[in-house]
């Protein structure tokens, strides 16, 4: 299917993704890898619950974890223009026929919990709690560096029509796979902030969360993240790389969390904020479609996620197959 032309001016206004909330088995652990291992800073934590952001950010979280008896994502959140862009999202998705409701949330002013077309969940603010920023404080970088939440990676039983639901919410595409067979869209990426995406959609049993990126500054500090991964006991916790992209040019290594959460440390992608940027084609069996220097992924990489907190998943529309690692 070709890709829809893209929508510069949708019902309301999404700035860009803003963060995501897991829950986890164990906080202590889940402490250990996403502040002593990584970097992100605590901004607040209690028994239950700890709140983190990355060294550029200024808003109070990008990443919430909550303690909880299964690894869960209970909410992808997006930051909106203004407080008019809430009203004019919650009419849009009643008109949709999709549940939206105001919620309570700790640090952010109103919040509006949605859903996507095939239930993964949604949530979109205005207002955040804003802290001092830390980016010259240089005594606190540790770990990977983390500057920045860059974007989320979901699973999505029909990726089409994925595409065409964000692109009623302005969001624009930057580079897309299609199966040659049927012409259908077996991956894209689509982003509001002028990187490459804020979300992609994969094909597959979904919806899933497939995963969360970080921005840093470097590719070696991803080299740095290796070696320190590889001598602290998280040797198991590397999946993926290290490793540039064909799509997005971007640097990235796969890891993950206590929970099995798939995080990419990801950073090198390029600039889109033209709004009539043309989007990249590629094949679904170009070998330098996943990684630009040929080395394919493995099985756990397209077959393993994140469940959404109450999501029923579905088996993919499209059953084509990628080239997988043996």
């Amino acid at each position: 299917m070709p890709i829809p032309a893209p929508n510069l001016y949708p019902a309301f206004n999404i700035v860009r993704l803003s963060h995501v909330e897991f829950t986890v088995t164990d906080l202590a652990a889940s402490r250990a890898f996403y502040v002593d291992l990584l970097g992100l800073q605590v901004t607040d934590e209690d028994e239950r619950t700890i709140y983190l952001r990355a060294m550029e950010e200024r808003g109070h979280h990008c990443l919430v974890l909550h303690k909880g008896d299964a690894p869960r994502a209970s909410a992808l959140s997006y930051k909106v223009y203004d407080e008019a862009d809430l009203d004019r999202a919650k009419e849009w998705f009643e008109t949709k026929g999709l549940p939206a409701q105001w919620v309570e949330r700790p640090y952010q002013g109103r919040t509006l919990r949605t859903q996507d077309l095939f239930g993964a969940p949604m949530e979109f603010y205005h207002r955040m709690d804003r802290l001092e920023p830390i980016h010259q404080k240089y005594a606190l970088y540790h770990g990977v560096k983390p500057l920045r939440i860059d974007h989320f990676n979901c699973f999505s039983p029909d990726v089409d029509a994925s595409v065409a639901f964000y692109n009623e919410m302005g969001f624009r595409v930057t580079e897309y796979t299609e199966d040659e067979e049927t012409n259908r869209l077996w991956a894209a990426w689509l982003h509001r902030k002028g990187g490459i995406h804020d979300i992609a959609f994969t094909n597959g049993f979904g919806p899933r969360l497939h995963h969360t990126a970080f921005w840093v500054p470097t590719p070696l500090n991803i080299i740095d993240l290796c070696d320190l991964m590889s001598t602290t006991g998280y040797l198991k916790n590397m999946e993926r790389g290290p490793g540039r992209h064909g799509i997005s040019n971007a640097f990235f290594l796969y890891i993950r969390d206590p929970d099995g959460h798939r995080i990419e440390i990801y950073c090198s992608d390029y600039q889109t904020v033209d709004p009539d940027l043309e989007p990249i084609k590629w094949d679904l069996k170009d070998p330098q479609r996943q990684t630009l220097w040929g080395a394919p992924a493995p099985k756990s990489w397209f077959e393993e996620g994140t469940l959404f907190q109450g999501v029923e998943p579905a088996e993919p529309v499209l059953k084509a197959q990628p080239i997988i690692a043996p």
